[in-house]
């Protein structure tokens, strides 16, 4: 009798596992593909966490290729879709080059786009900001901080991106008619050492420049240490995107003029809420342009500190 109840408990348990294995197969795959493994994306990962509690049918993820490639992104979008993917969502490491593959992609699953856009791609949406809006409040904050003009450097990560050129674009357009210029850009391909030595190199190349612009949001810190170790805090404007916490943390001492933010907290929140509705038949929210913008702020030392306190209730889940 006691080995016939053991044998019913041990099989209830077994039929239970079985269900539960059952009930996670069938939740569907939504992944968020970064273009590469930084601190910028964490918010987005938040944003992504608070999604998961409200689609109960779903898992979401998010994924950073190795390597900020476009070869090493589409071998990790082939291996998703592979898995099963029911939905992405990618920042492309170079639209261009990877309309292609990208339209591969949206052939087998739901694909939207986020940070950089493929406008020329098969995409469904890109859900993000306005790069150029970005560009133009960034050229806000120039005009304000170099009254008397200035010379420019810019440090991007990608050079091919969509977003690169669109921020460049929206300053250029913002400065016009006034003494301030951009006259050069320099990349580092998201390798932060990189980074940091273009501004040493400049430093060293350009006694002239009295204004640095960090286009990712690793750059302006990258600039501040830069700054830092040449004892040239303060004497250069410098004017970031994005929210990296020693960007903020500038702000406040007054070494960085100002950012401009985006949201990626939303990104990852409505894009996975999004994808899930498209996936269930609900077409209605996307915009016939397929562009779902979300607005980007100027950070300064007016309002860093109330910006302060609004990324750390995102990264505690309030």
């Amino acid at each position: 009798m006691k080995r016939g109840l053991l044998l019913g408990v041990i099989s209830a348990l077994a039929l239970n596992g079985m269900v539960s294995a059952a009930s996670a197969a069938e939740k569907k795959q939504l992944y968020f593909v970064a273009n590469g493994a930084v601190d910028f994306w964490k918010l987005a990962e938040a944003g992504m966490k608070k999604a998961q509690a409200e689609l109960p049918n779903y898992t979401v993820q998010i994924k950073y290729p190795e390597q900020s490639t476009a070869a090493v992104q589409d071998r990790l979008l082939d291996d998703l879709v592979a898995g099963g993917a029911a939905g992405i969502i990618i920042s492309s490491v170079d639209p261009k080059t990877q309309t292609e593959a990208l339209n591969k992609i949206a052939g087998q699953t739901l694909l939207f786009t986020t940070d950089s856009d493929a406008p020329q791609s098969k995409r469904v949406a890109y859900i993000g900001s306005s790069n150029r809006n970005a560009g133009k409040q960034a050229a806000e904050i120039l005009k304000k901080n170099l009254p008397d003009g200035g010379k420019c450097v810019a440090f991007a990560g990608l050079p091919g991106a969509d977003l690169t050129h669109e921020r460049l674009e929206g300053i250029k357009e913002g400065i016009q008619g006034t003494k301030i210029e951009i006259v050069d850009v320099r990349s580092d391909e998201m390798d932060q050492t990189r980074a940091k030595s273009n501004v040493a190199d400049i430093l060293t190349a350009r006694g002239d420049i009295n204004c640095m612009i960090g286009v990712f949001a690793y750059n302006t810190p990258q600039i501040y240490l830069a700054l830092q170790e040449a004892g040239q805090l303060g004497k250069v404007t410098v004017v970031g995107f994005d929210n990296d916490q020693a960007t903020l943390g500038g702000i406040k001492s007054g070494a960085i003029a100002g950012t401009v933010v985006q949201q990626p907290f939303e990104w990852g929140y409505q894009g996975m809420k999004d994808l899930a509705r498209y996936i269930e038949g609900d077409k209605s929210f996307i915009p016939k342009d397929g562009l779902i913008i979300i607005p980007t702020q100027i950070i300064d030392k007016s309002n860093v500190d109330a910006f302060t306190d609004q990324v750390k209730a995102w990264m505690s889940g309030k």
